[in-house]
């Protein structure tokens, strides 16, 4: 099969999976887009809180750790092997085509996951917002209706090219992390002499459960932060940009995790525990003007629905590899004529996202609800992903007799973590719905499995194929 792009006649130059269009930044953008850290920020250190308390800073810095030893071994991959694959074609370099499919399905569901409740996120505070403005941006029709014009965006962007998409999402990150930094800053010097908080340096009355408790939240902040790696046919100087930017966006996520958390605790102290909205609470508390309220709730919107358009990028360009080698439908293997995107993926995978929300809305969940819900089943298959990209690569570099010592250390730290997060998530057994979100993303799991037993019986052609298709320019359009 061929390599090279098959550009129809009055293709734009800068079509969206044009080889090499994109840059180190904006592949970054693409990584911390995924992450959401906005997001995080504003609910995730007053979880931690609960059960860390001054503990809490640790409990972040640890999850760092744990997500930089993941992107070492995503690293080690991306160094070698560009592809629209992701982890689904690294998982193959190791554990072959049944590791790389259930690697390729988990990750979908990740991302899936993450962009549907994303996309609720983003409904929620922007209903908030346009009431803020004084419209009344409340009840079912207003948040089916915003689900629907957001995700209808979401999608519309990641047609009309990765650049365009990224750049969106670099846009909306950047203005509601500004937004936020200028808070917390604010914040500190609200504080005066008291910004300086021993107790947090030296984790005074927390304890080691409780640190590690709150790393598994801390983890679950990070989930996403590998996606530039499925850029690796689009990226300027792919084995350099996306190492750099899958580890430099984690490192930085991870600092300004930190800042936040020490910042909220500093200045809120033990009733960031309570608040319902911690940001709202530390902008009322330091007397920051009635407007900069509307300015943090749209920002936090925005950083939702960049982390709505991330996921489906990945989604689009995994499942076309997976067109290409026939583990789908040929036709998902096919990009746009004009813009050169996998549309066919694009368009089902945002409607869908619309359509899980729409659901769970006219059943009689609140947004809030199927954020938490629909993120925590994401968030399972994240998990799964990352324990197998990391045993892939201790296989392949040994493999490859290649100096393994570190990657074996962090392929350690990651796949015990990981079992260590999902256990903690089921045991002991939390209330409904969250006791039976487990078992629903293992259903979800055998159901996709079935696809590959009946490859396996009667194309095994499409299973020696699986995860191989190293696409340094993408084809095929129509």
């Amino acid at each position: 099969m061929s390599d090279t792009v098959v550009a129809p006649p009055g293709a734009p130059k800068d079509a969206g999976l044009r080889t090499g269009v994109m840059s180190g930044p904006e592949l970054a953008a693409q990584a911390i887009a995924n992450i959401a850290p906005s997001a995080v920020i504003a609910f995730t250190a007053a979880a931690i809180f609960l059960g860390a308390g001054n503990g809490t800073i640790y409990a972040f810095a640890l999850a760092t750790i744990v997500i930089l030893c993941v992107g070492y071994c995503v690293v080690v991959f991306a160094r070698k092997h560009a592809s629209a694959g992701s982890l689904y074609t690294y998982v193959s370099k190791g554990l072959g085509p049944f590791g790389a499919f259930l690697a390729g399905v988990t990750l979908l569901i990740g991302c899936f996951g993450i962009a549907a409740a994303s996309l609720s996120g983003s409904v929620s505070y922007m209903a908030q917002f346009l009431s803020m403005l004084g419209l009344p941006a409340q009840g079912l029709g207003w948040d089916i209706g915003l689900a629907i014009v957001l995700g209808g965006l979401a999608t519309l962007f990641t047609i009309r090219g990765i650049r365009l998409s990224a750049r969106v999402s670099l846009v909306l990150e950047l203005v509601s992390v500004g937004i936020i930094l200028v808070l917390l800053i604010a914040a500190l010097v609200w504080a005066g002499p008291a910004a300086w908080d021993p107790a947090q340096v030296l984790a005074t009355g927390s304890s080691f459960q409780g640190v590690a408790s709150g790393m598994v939240l801390g983890i679950l902040g990070f989930v996403g932060f590998s996606s530039a790696d499925a850029l690796g046919r689009e990226a300027k100087e792919p084995y350099k940009a996306i190492p750099r930017a899958i580890m430099w966006s984690a490192l930085g996520v991870g600092v300004l995790y930190v800042f936040a958390a020490y910042t909220q605790i500093t200045v809120l102290g033990d009733d960031l525990a309570t608040s319902s909205s911690p940001l709202e609470s530390m902008s009322a508390l330091i007397g920051m003007p009635g407007w900069f309220a509307a300015v943090l709730t749209f920002g936090v919107s925005a950083s939702f629905f960049a982390v709505v358009v991330a996921p489906l990028n990945v989604i689009g360009r995994i499942v076309y590899v997976m067109g290409k080698e026939g583990v789908v439908a040929e036709r998902f293997g096919r990009t746009h004529e004009q813009h050169l995107t996998p549309h066919r993926v694009l368009i089902i995978a945002g409607a869908a996202a619309v359509a899980v929300d729409i659901v769970l809305l006219v059943s009689g969940a609140a947004t809030g609800e199927i954020l938490v819900w629909v993120n925590t089943w994401g968030t399972y298959g994240y998990m799964v992903a990352y324990a197998l990209v990391a045993i892939a690569c201790v296989v392949y570099t040994q493999r490859a007799k290649m100096r393994n010592g570190l990657v074996k250390a962090c392929a350690t730290v990651a796949v015990v973590t990981m079992g260590y997060v999902f256990f903690a998530n089921v045991w002991p057994v939390p209330a409904f719905p969250y006791n039976v979100i487990p078992y629903v993303f293992l259903v979800t799991v055998a159901l996709a499995l079935t696809r590959y037993a009946y490859l396996a019986r009667r194309r095994p052609d499409v299973i020696a194929r699986i995860g191989n298709t190293e696409t340094s320019a993408m084809e095929g359009v129509g």
